[in-house]
């Protein structure tokens, strides 16, 4: 079927005109595709890691040493999504250097998100072929992702005790498989 802009569209879902690579804070929203659970389950309201899910978090941690500009605040792995905040800095990390981040200066939610997404799914086809993970079909992430801008220290907290117990409130997640 050849591309037809009239049907073949997906509606932004970014603030218009607003700028990504603003100094601030982010909570973004990624989920696997199809919304399989290949990252771990919930048991007795705690996430329980698998191996994909334990390499997922790695590579959240390792997102302040690609970005110096970019500083980790919460995160959640969650069986078939990922919750994570992030703040962009308006100056580089005190002891880091420009060496990593593709401009030279400050990064976008965008270019975190799509590096994110390359390393963590390079890392689990490595997983699929070397120890036997359950593969996924297609691209391991979806193709958008959901992002918030935090705009106060309230909505801030609001968030990350969201994040917090997510896993206690799985039973009742729009994004539980099993979720009437």
């Amino acid at each position: 079927m050849t591309y037809n802009p009239d049907i073949h569209h997906r509606r932004s879902i970014r603030v218009p005109d607003y700028d990504y690579s603003q100094a601030g804070y982010y909570f973004i929203t990624i989920c696997v595709q199809n919304r399989d659970c290949l990252l771990g389950e919930i048991k007795d309201g705690s996430m329980q890691l698998n191996a994909a899910g334990q390499m997922v978090c790695q590579w959240f941690d390792e997102l302040e040493n690609k970005f110096p500009h970019l500083k980790n605040n919460a995160f959640v792995c969650m069986p078939n999504h990922i919750h994570l905040v992030v703040q962009i800095l308006s100056e580089p990390r005190q002891g880091q250097t420009h060496r990593s981040t593709p401009t030279g200066g400050s990064v976008s939610i965008p270019q975190v998100v799509q590096w994110f997404k390359t390393m963590t799914s390079n890392a689990y086809i490595k997983g699929v072929k070397n120890h036997h993970w359950q593969p996924f079909y297609g691209k391991l992430w979806q193709r958008n992702y959901w992002e918030h801008i935090v705009w106060d220290d309230k909505n801030l907290l609001f968030i990350r005790d969201y994040i917090i117990n997510n896993p206690k409130t799985w039973e009742n997640d729009v994004l539980n498989p099993t979720h009437q």
